[in-house]
């Protein structure tokens, strides 16, 4: 069979790559071709696009890189026609994506989505998009499936597969002095995997730190954005690691995390976190306006239905709130051990392992049928 992937985020690179390695196991010929990063490179994907040219975020970015994405999608379309597959598995980016599916569609071409857009809190007309261009639909949190039943749609929810892409991925025990690290305990900042997120949220994230000296602090870097933390950090003692998130995850106290899938993968290494937002302004004022029907943005507390960890958006994200909130996450015993309570129920809501596996075979499955 002939797979093409379109994964134009760092989330969807990693999804992407533990699915690829599982669709190899359960089709020995398949020929897969893909947007995406070097994680689907490693696991064989012929990589034609590569998600760090395509990560622009918010209404305002979106408006003025419109003539590169308009590029992207012309050739996107014409290398689905060239290259011809069974079926396009499309992985969130919903922005690209459904304008994709709906090509597919008139092609006639099977469309797979893995991830579901955000539907359920923002762009509810999206779901008519769904219905209509995309075949089958797996959805990776638990909530979104009686969602989807809402609309009369059904869809396929089998776990999370972070929960793979942790258990799998290697812990590097010597982390500490792999990085020349010292002996105090680690406060992590993740603050995203787009030159937007490191502008908007690492210099306020940094200032907060500059009183607290016995944590030592650690920023889980990208390769492909090494100036920029070269220049934000420049006048502060600070240790950057490159692509070991989830080491440094492991050897963490506390940690200040970008809203997306870190909140969840920092949750699930049981670290205590605040959770900061903060974009473009006009792109906020448009999202607060468009966004009706949820309390929360991270993952964690979507998933609990509750506020697990604090949420600091746009003018909340400022040195006082987040410096308050910092050092109770740092110092505050009990108000710790509420959080790890709380995360263990998320866990448990997120199925037991091997998510990547089973959908893969699924995917392989459905077209044979």
């Amino acid at each position: 069979m002939k797979y093409y992937i379109i994964a134009g985020e760092t989330s969807g690179d990693l999804h992407g790559s533990n699915l690829v390695k599982h669709i190899y196991q359960h089709d020995h010929e398949a020929n897969i071709r893909a947007w995406g990063g070097n994680l689907l490179r490693r696991q064989g994907a012929e990589v034609v696009k590569d998600y760090k040219d395509l990560a622009f975020m918010g209404f305002v970015e979106v408006a003025l890189h419109l003539r590169t994405i308009l590029s992207n999608i012309q050739f996107c379309k014409q290398d689905i026609i060239d290259f011809q597959p069974d079926v396009v598995i499309l992985i969130d980016y919903p922005g690209f994506n459904l304008h994709i599916a709906k090509f597919l569609h008139q092609q006639h071409i099977k469309t797979y989505y893995y991830i579901s857009p955000q539907i359920w809190a923002w762009h509810g007309s999206r779901i008519k998009q769904i219905k209509k261009y995309v075949n089958e639909m797996f959805v990776i949190l638990p909530f979104e499936k009686d969602f989807y039943a809402s609309h009369s749609f059904p869809v396929h929810y089998l776990g999370h597969p972070l929960l793979d892409a942790i258990k799998n991925h290697p812990i590097n025990k010597d982390f500490i002095a792999t990085n020349n690290l010292d002996s105090r305990p680690i406060i992590a900042i993740l603050p995203g995997s787009r030159k937007q997120e490191l502008k908007n949220m690492l210099k306020v994230m940094l200032q907060v730190t500059k009183h607290i000296n016995d944590f030592q602090i650690v920023i889980a870097g990208v390769e492909h954005l090494k100036p920029i933390y070269t220049r934000l950090c420049k006048n502060h003692s600070v240790q950057i690691v490159y692509n070991q998130t989830y080491s440094l995850l492991a050897h963490s106290h506390t940690a200040m995390v970008t809203s997306g899938t870190a909140t969840l993968e920092t949750a699930l290494f049981n670290v205590p976190q605040v959770v900061c937002y903060k974009g473009n302004f006009f792109s906020y004022l448009i999202a607060k306006y468009l966004i009706k029907n949820i309390q929360y943005i991270s993952l964690v507390n979507l998933i609990a239905n509750k506020s697990v960890v604090i949420e600091l958006i746009q003018h909340q994200m400022n040195t006082k709130l987040l410096s308050e909130e910092l050092n109770r996450l740092v110092y505050n015993q009990a108000y710790r051990q509420q959080i790890l309570s709380d995360y263990k129920h998320i866990q448990t809501q997120l199925g037991d392992g091997n998510v990547s596996d089973s959908i893969a075979q699924k995917i392989v499955n459905l077209l044979k049928e």
